[in-house]
């Protein structure tokens, strides 16, 4: 600012006044600023990162698994690192990466549920479907890697198809002579088992070995124990995680979640998947084709506040139930009025998916006689529903104070015969 001419005295004693305090908040505000600034950075260096190192992070420490040799690698848009970045681009930079291999709902998980996936390429690496014309790689698929390695996030429910498509890799491998190696990641619902345990008559590509519907273990751990228990003589390496333990839910362990597939958005999702999943086998709708998938079940013919009225008397635990009406955009019962249940689950580490899927079950159809029904719509090989649970006893009506007494004794019995192959505590 410029003056011209004289100041009068009392005029210039308050414009030097104003200038000085304008010179001191002009400091103060700067030395805040930096000071922030001095905290925002400090507040970097101290705040933790995730509590999970995944398998994939722990690459440069087997990288003599890689060395001189050509790389496949099975994974779909979960296989990234806790800052997001992709198994693919991680091996293009640290091996010979020469082959991706992709389960159902393809590269990006843009497919819907039962589509054949085709072929592409990524970045110049041949794109290999095991989930269209075959769903295992094939001799000629095999003949252009030396290695095959698995990056990908399961959701801890047997009728969930990314393990049966590790399964048949590591069969094909095994004839093949290729070594395997599985980068492990969290099984997002924790290690606790429950459910019915498959039948050998019921296994399909949607549950191949008798296992619990939750089956509590992470993908680098199921590896293990179908290589064992399945004589399949593969060289089998897991690269294990660092920090998981088996209490964790996903939001205890500080990573990113990246939808598993189109109807499973969230990691909480995967925890009503394994409640209600196998209820979308019957002619009532489980929320498919609205917000929230997996959360609802109704249908047309219910009444909402008699079905929540009816289940909430049940008492489950770690659960509540809202009467709830919704309209599917597509599905079952597409742009049809339905009318049922919201599960809200209130204590995760007392709730039981596989109880309480029952029991919904169970409660719709005692208010609703002959209304339920199984269509048989599985490849031609009989009920779904019995194909997805493992069994056929939940379908023909066996009664749960029968049924889960045996399910939770068949768990604890597979809990013990996988302790070997467990990683984590």
């Amino acid at each position: 600012m410029i003056f011209c001419g004289k100041i009068p005295k009392f005029g210039g004693f308050l414009l030097m006044k104003r200038l000085v305090l304008a010179l001191i908040l002009l400091v103060v505000v700067l030395m805040t600023g930096c000071a922030d600034a001095g905290r925002r950075e400090q507040d970097k260096k101290s705040l933790p990162g995730p509590a999970v190192t995944l398998g994939i992070e722990r690459i440069g420490e087997y990288e003599q698994l890689f060395a001189g040799k050509r790389v496949g690698l099975i994974t779909n848009q979960t296989g990234v690192d806790s800052k997001l970045r992709s198994s693919e681009d991680i091996l293009l930079a640290q091996t010979d990466l020469t082959g991706i291999f992709v389960p159902e709902h393809g590269l990006f998980g843009a497919v819907a549920a039962g589509d054949d996936v085709d072929g592409a390429e990524y970045k110049g690496v041949k794109v290999h479907s095991l989930y269209g014309a075959t769903r295992r790689p094939t001799p000629a698929m095999l003949d252009s890697i030396d290695v095959m390695t698995v990056d990908i996030q399961d959701v801890g429910a047997r009728h969930y198809t990314y393990v049966s498509t590790m399964a048949y890799a590591m069969e094909e491998c095994a004839k093949a002579g290729k070594k395997f190696v599985v980068f492990d990641r969290p099984n997002p619902i924790g290690g606790l088992m429950e459910g019915a345990l498959l039948r050998k008559e019921q296994a399909s590509f949607i549950g191949l070995y008798p296992v619990p519907l939750r089956h509590g273990l992470t993908i680098g751990e199921y590896a293990r124990y179908i290589n064992d228990t399945q004589k399949l003589g593969l060289d089998l390496t897991v690269i294990p995680m660092k920090g998981w333990q088996r209490k964790m839910y996903w939001q205890d362990t500080g990573l990113p979640w990246v939808g598993t597939s189109p109807q499973i958005p969230t990691a909480a999702t995967a925890l009503y998947y394994v409640t209600t999943g196998i209820l979308g086998d019957t002619n009532l709708s489980v929320g498919i084709g609205t917000t929230k998938p997996f959360y609802y079940v109704g249908a047309p013919f219910a009444e909402k506040d008699a079905v929540a009225d009816k289940l909430n008397s049940l008492h489950l635990p770690g659960v509540y139930f809202r009467p709830a009406a919704f309209i599917p955009a597509y599905g079952a019962f597409a742009k049809e009025l339905c009318q049922g249940v919201e599960i809200y689950i209130t204590d995760a580490e007392i709730y039981r998916a596989a109880l309480t899927g029952a029991n919904i079950l169970r409660c719709i159809e005692e208010l609703y006689p002959d209304k339920v029904v199984y269509p048989a719509r599985y490849g031609g090989k009989g009920y779904k529903i019995d194909i997805a649970l493992g069994e056929t006893a939940l379908r023909v009506g066996v009664p749960l104070e029968r049924l889960l007494p045996r399910w939770d004794r068949e768990a604890q019995e597979f809990a013990e015969q996988v302790r070997p192959y467990l990683l984590y505590k």
